[in-house]
């Protein structure tokens, strides 16, 4: 973003000069501009969880219960909590963003503020968790409807969401990518 600066002439002698001096019959045509810089700042977060040694050994996800387990702090939360987490091509796990925190029953969720961090991070790939205060993982008419949203605007973009899933209380959660099939049971790895 380039914003223009009015009357800023004292500001020019702080800045080492980058070409020669213009001609007088030019310098009164000279505007300057400041210029935002977007630099990605990253905070180590500690989260103790139970994972599996795969995810411990690896760092790569594989299944949604390793999802589960880094965020099962969520089914103790008394308000909606909303974090994207980001993912290298080899799935493993560049940062995580708080996206949203919400209230008791609804988070604020929009596509820009999810996707502006992903890309800065250069992410291929994003996994969504929420968590419902209620501990039932049931998704609401809006959860299906922000999953929507976000799993087009990342094919727009071309970053893949692997998952989005909701977490519930005593472990339970639920995926809105892939429902329960009562008639599967798999130990195949889910993002591949």
């Amino acid at each position: 973003m380039v914003i223009p600066i009015t009357e800023a002439k004292n500001r020019r002698r702080k800045y080492a000069p980058t070409s020669t001096k213009p001609s007088s019959a030019n310098a009164s045509t000279l505007t300057n501009y400041r210029i935002r810089e977007i630099v990605p700042k990253y905070r180590d977060v500690e989260i103790r969880c139970s994972v599996s040694e795969m995810l411990r050994s690896t760092g790569t996800i594989r299944f949604c219960e390793d999802v589960v387990a880094l965020f099962g702090f969520l089914a103790f939360e008394s308000r909606e909590h909303f974090y994207a987490l980001h993912l290298d091509t080899k799935h493993k796990i560049l940062c995580l963003d708080q996206v949203s925190l919400g209230s008791l029953n609804s988070s604020v969720v929009h596509p820009r503020e999810v996707f502006k961090s992903i890309l800065v991070s250069s992410a291929a790939a994003a996994i969504f968790v929420h968590n419902h205060p209620s501990g039932d993982p049931t998704p609401s008419p809006e959860d299906k409807e922000i999953h929507e949203r976000l799993t087009k605007a990342g094919e727009l973009l071309g970053i893949r969401v692997l998952d989005h899933l909701i977490i519930g209380k005593d472990g339970q959660h639920f995926s809105l990518r892939y429902p329960p099939n009562p008639q599967e049971t798999t130990s195949e790895p889910l993002f591949v």
